[in-house]
């Protein structure tokens, strides 16, 4: 079964895939980044060629996103984390997941006016297009090399589509400002949520104190310093990777979101940063 670390882009899914899996995959909480593939995003180009599925046509892709999954868990009674950027919702008539198939989704939302200048920084757009590239209802997340095609939607709908978990009870929200305040009690909150789930912990509070510890922004930007992280974007101009590890916690929507922009967001997203407090 799987249960889903989903997110909006640039709203913290990296930090927690970097602790669960420091913790989960690592012998002695150190993070390593190669942990992180042990947490890998779905849907990529691989999960569909043993279907004999043609991964330049994206319907067929569409269409099959729960027969990979089936695929994936065919292995019983074996937990799997995947991250996704997905929007949960149906496209071609086909849904993005069943209940089948996924026995939690951890959500991580971030500020979206934060969300907008990560997002800017990382896709070398300005904060206009990044702006009306996360209010945009329409979006999709464009296929790459190695990952399929998804539809994204705006910060909002894609945050809202995810709310319909909550129901069975198979729905955690964190909030990624929590998760760079108060790092631990949120991780033990998800560990407490694993065991309504079924999937019983023995804590190892040493193992995680080193997997919090080794996972702080400083120490990933630093460790990014000296080794390559492969998940971080090429630059088209230059040809070299960018910074994945940029500004973090710093990343403080005072000093670098206009005001156009921000009144824009703000009037758009109302009810959804009401309610998770950001007005």
């Amino acid at each position: 079964m799987i249960i889903w670390l989903a997110s909006y882009p640039k709203s913290g899914n990296t930090l927690l895939r970097s602790i669960l899996s420091t913790y989960f995959y690592s012998q002695d909480g150190v993070l390593q980044f190669e942990n992180l593939n042990k947490i890998s995003q779905f849907p990529q180009t691989h999960h569909f060629l043993p279907l004999g599925i043609d991964i330049e046509n994206d319907k067929e892709v569409f269409k099959n996103f729960i027969n990979a999954q089936n695929l994936i868990n065919e292995e019983k009674g074996k937990l799997k984390f995947f991250k996704t950027h997905s929007s949960l919702c149906k496209m071609h008539d086909c849904n993005f997941t069943d209940l089948e198939n996924t026995l939690a989704a951890i959500y991580i939302v971030r500020d979206p006016r934060n969300v907008v200048t990560s997002f800017a920084n990382h896709y070398s757009l300005n904060i206009d297009e990044a702006t009306e590239t996360i209010l945009d209802e329409s979006r999709f997340m464009e296929k790459t090399f190695k990952n399929c095609k998804v539809f994204l939607g705006s910060w909002s709908s894609n945050y809202n589509s995810w709310k319909n978990l909550q129901k069975p009870k198979k729905y955690l929200l964190i909030k990624y400002e929590d998760l760079i305040t108060k790092k631990k009690s949120v991780i033990l909150k998800i560990f407490k949520f694993f065991d309504t789930l079924g999937f019983k912990l023995e804590i190892d509070m040493i193992k995680l104190n080193k997997a919090i510890k080794t996972t702080d922004f400083d120490n990933m930007k630093t460790k990014e310093e000296k080794e390559t992280f492969q998940e971080a974007l090429i630059d088209d101009k230059t040809g070299k990777r960018k910074i994945f590890f940029n500004l973090g916690p710093k990343n403080d929507w005072r000093r670098y979101l206009d005001k156009k922009n921000k009144e824009k967001i703000e009037t758009n997203f109302y009810n959804e940063m009401k309610e998770l407090g950001y007005l």
